[in-house]
């Protein structure tokens, strides 16, 4: 069964998806699919959680914790949130494979580096040349584009987001949701997500500014 796999290498919680991945590949052929989280999180009217005061550290602590806790080795940017807009470009360019994908995740989140002040740096990591450049080209910023769209329409609200068949899994902490899944296909026709799934929303609708 195939699945198509949200990322940006802007969150830790995807880069521990990518490092989980492996729980869900004997049962899926996943590929991996280069987004702009800001664009999810812009049409969800949303923000990130670094772009929150009082969530900021404890999310960020929080990644620290579950790293310890999964063994996976684990080091923050020299500053966070920043814009992967070439990253995510170059990744697209490249058509990058999962090999890449990872080392693309572990230049931000084990060498604790941020590509655009070290753009050489972050290309040969991937095994590319030093010179290469930060793509420009319009079909490569319309794909990139049209991947984000793609994940929207999906119904991504932000990564990492797992769509399989008609059902998207948003969160690292869903990967056993997906294997339960897998195990009950007929699971969101059940009652109880049926009625999950319509529970009214009390709240006055916000006005468009």
């Amino acid at each position: 069964m195939n699945a198509r796999f949200y990322y940006d290498i802007i969150s830790p919680f995807a880069y521990f998806y990518v490092k989980l991945r492996h729980r869900l590949e004997p049962r899926l052929h996943i590929e991996p699919v280069p987004v702009l989280l800001g664009g999810l999180l812009r049409a969800a009217h949303n923000q990130g959680p670094g772009e929150i005061a009082a969530k900021r550290p404890h999310t960020y602590q929080f990644c620290v914790w579950q790293a310890e806790k999964l063994g996976i080795p684990f080091r923050f940017p020299e500053h966070h949130p920043f814009i992967t807009l070439a990253a995510q470009r170059l990744l697209v360019q490249q058509r990058a494979d999962w090999i890449m994908v990872e080392r693309a995740f572990e230049f931000v989140w084990v060498e604790g580096k941020d590509p655009n002040l070290h753009w050489p740096d972050f290309c040969v990591y991937l095994g590319l040349p030093k010179t290469t450049e930060r793509p420009e080209n319009p079909d490569i910023k319309a794909a990139l584009n049209a991947n984000t769209q793609e994940a929207l329409d999906r119904g991504a609200f932000g990564v990492p987001a797992l769509a399989v068949g008609e059902r998207v899994f948003w969160g690292v902490d869903t990967i056993d949701w997906v294997s339960d899944y897998l195990d009950r296909p007929d699971m969101f026709s059940e009652a109880s997500y049926r009625s999950a799934s319509h529970v009214p929303n009390s709240l006055p609708a916000k006005q468009s500014p």
